[in-house]
């Protein structure tokens, strides 16, 4: 099983979601970047469980405890080791699930591959393990910061509920200012509307979040192997419900002439930049000194309270269910928390094999 990504800026992310604990470990980041278990802390709050009507009712503070890696207040180049203790598990909600695997969710599979398999809460399959993404992302953003590269995720859609403002400092003014994290106000309300309507039926909804990256010089990234956007999107594919990923204009390039899609180049204050960012922000492989713009199609949580149809796989029989316990009505609100973070560590980590941050030390 493999439970890393990153080749200089290493991720291992670790635990399960009624296990003791979650959390991660992170390998390559450079010494003598200050860093504290406050600026983790941050980036945990904003997707912990339990903040908001459209989020499950689990309530967990996921207060993060860092037991190597920093000392004076400054990484030292060890690994940095975060762990975050689970507190509030409700177990008995899943024992009904030991040979009856939830529809669209990984059981079916686990069960197949592994045999042993953890079904308390979806065990290491369960969106809970994303602390590990965001304790990285974290540690990442705050290196990449050096650099004055800057990350914002929000939610583009709910349903077929479109946010409608594209200015970017309004959307990272607006979106710590509702519980959906959209960047459009008026498009947030009607979108929290429909996530509480579907949690009333018992249903779910899915949604789109888009990640932008500014600051991000040209150079990163390969052209064949270890492209930036390969490397992206293998990250935001890796967050578990997550069934599409484009970058710029994406799955749209498909309707358009290459007359339409085309990033012009002209000279602008005595450098040269592209007119428009149909591409994303990657060319080649590699960032062209544009705005990195992804986006992620979230699909709606697979565990609702409706009556669904599934098999047991010890009786050998077809069998009914209604799944019980706490899950959100709609993930994209903190999946837009742990894209962001996802984002970060393939940056941080182009930055030190592209020669744009030292690998060992940040004074250097």
């Amino acid at each position: 099983m493999s439970n890393s990504i990153g080749e200089k800026f290493q991720i291992t992310s670790f635990g399960s979601s009624h296990g003791k604990a979650v959390g991660a470990v992170v390998d390559g980041c450079p010494a003598n970047l200050e860093l504290t278990q406050e600026d983790i802390q941050k980036e945990l709050d904003k997707r912990k469980p339990g903040t908001s009507s459209i989020t499950t009712s689990r309530k967990e503070a996921d207060e993060v405890q860092i037991l190597s890696g920093i000392f004076n207040g400054k990484t030292d180049g060890t690994p940095i080791t975060g762990v975050v203790f689970n507190k509030n598990q409700h177990s008995k909600d899943y024992s009904m699930f030991e040979n009856t695997p939830r529809p669209s969710h990984g059981d079916f599979a686990w069960m197949m591959k592994y045999g042993n398999y953890d079904y308390n809460g979806g065990g290491r399959g369960s969106g809970r393990v994303t602390i590990g993404h965001v304790i990285g992302g974290a540690i990442a953003k705050k290196l990449l910061k050096t650099q004055n590269i800057e990350i914002i995720s929000h939610v583009a859609q709910i349903g077929d509920i479109k946010a409608e403002i594209n200015d970017l400092e309004i959307i990272k003014e607006n979106v710590e200012k509702n519980p959906v994290r959209c960047g459009d106000l008026k498009a947030a309300r009607k979108m929290e509307e429909l996530i509480l309507a579907k949690k009333q039926e018992g249903d779910s909804i899915g949604g789109i979040v888009e990640t932008i990256a500014i600051g991000v010089p040209a150079g990163l990234g390969e052209p064949v192997f270890g492209r930036l956007d390969g490397d992206l999107a293998r990250i935001l594919m890796n967050i578990g419900a997550i069934k599409g990923v484009e970058i710029g204009l994406g799955f749209d390039m498909a309707t358009k002439s290459g007359s339409q899609t085309n990033d012009e180049y002209q000279i602008n204050e005595n450098k040269a930049t592209a007119k428009t960012n149909n591409s994303g922000g990657i060319i080649g492989g590699m960032s062209n000194g544009m705005e990195i713009v992804s986006r992620i199609a979230v699909k709606p949580t697979p565990s609702i309270s409706k009556c669904q149809n599934s098999v047991d796989l010890e009786k050998m029989e077809n069998k009914k269910i209604e799944i019980e316990g706490r899950h959100d009505p709609c993930i994209c609100p903190r999946v837009s928390v742990v894209a962001e973070s996802s984002t970060a560590i393939v940056l941080a980590d182009h930055m030190i094999r592209s020669g744009f941050i030292h690998p060992s030390n940040l004074e250097k």
